[in-house]
């Protein structure tokens, strides 16, 4: 893909064909709306799980989403949301009026992310409270609906947030939040009842994160002409108050 000019206002919408870090090929959408000034993606990977990301530039928040399918035969329910809020930092996505102008010349190619940024180990110690979540940003109440009682963040984003004049009300601290670090690992806890630790692993596998910039004789200054894209991974540890919420975190 490649920036090109479009009509600036309406989301814009880009479909990308990637690869996974496995191998096999998905489909992903990109959204751009540079007047609520965000950039939405989603994919779903081949276990049938769907994975969403949003960057909300307004409010310097991120939000991951992902709604897990759940093994029927193994008494679970018939899927399983999760929400992830973290701090956004603008250097980490291209801007969304950038991301509005993309569009790709052939759209059956399959996309590879140029540029692989490291794992980011993430410990979510604090809740959000859904019904206070439009606070913290609006696009909060549509991505998080189906996890209403799932949606975890960290405390050292919420004191970032705090400062920028957001309530309290909008955080709760985890239950045993002082002991979530003696907590075992769920897939060392046997016992479905027992509360432990959590671990979800999701992958960004194809998103614009630089601007790419080129010079000319012809232009005094450089000028953008195209993106860099990058594959990101994330490992999210949150407490869960029983071990049957976190069927997925099985032993290697």
């Amino acid at each position: 893909p490649r920036g090109v000019g479009a009509g600036v206002g309406a989301p814009a919408e880009l479909r990308v064909r990637v690869r996974l870090p496995d191998g096999q090929v998905t489909e992903e959408s990109l959204q751009a709306d540079s007047d609520a000034d965000s950039i939405s993606l989603e994919l779903r990977k081949p276990d049938g799980t769907l994975v969403s990301f949003t960057a909300d530039f307004k409010k310097d928040v991120k939000i991951f989403r992902a709604l897990i399918l759940g093994e029927l035969e193994k008494g679970q329910s018939q899927f399983q949301a999760l929400c992830f809020v973290t701090r956004l930092h603008h250097n980490e996505i291209i801007p969304s009026e950038a991301m509005a102008k993309l569009r790709q010349k052939n759209p059956r190619a399959v996309r590879q992310a140029e540029e692989m940024r490291g794992l980011e180990q993430l410990h979510m110690d604090i809740a959000v409270n859904f019904s206070q979540g439009g606070l913290l940003s609006p696009h909060l109440h549509n991505v998080c609906a189906e996890a209403a009682d799932a949606i975890y963040t960290r405390q050292e984003d919420v004191r970032f947030w705090l400062e920028q004049g957001v309530d309290s009300s909008v955080f709760e601290a985890l239950p045993k939040a002082s002991e979530q670090m003696e907590l075992p690992r769920c897939r060392q806890v046997g016992d479905r009842e027992k509360p432990c630790t959590c671990r979800y692993g999701l992958s960004l596998a194809w998103y614009p994160c630089m601007l790419k910039y080129c010079h000319s004789r012809e232009r005094p200054a450089p000028y953008k002409c195209g993106i860099r894209s990058c594959q990101k991974n994330y490992n999210f540890d949150f407490y869960v108050p029983q071990r049957q919420l976190c069927l997925w975190d099985e032993d290697p």
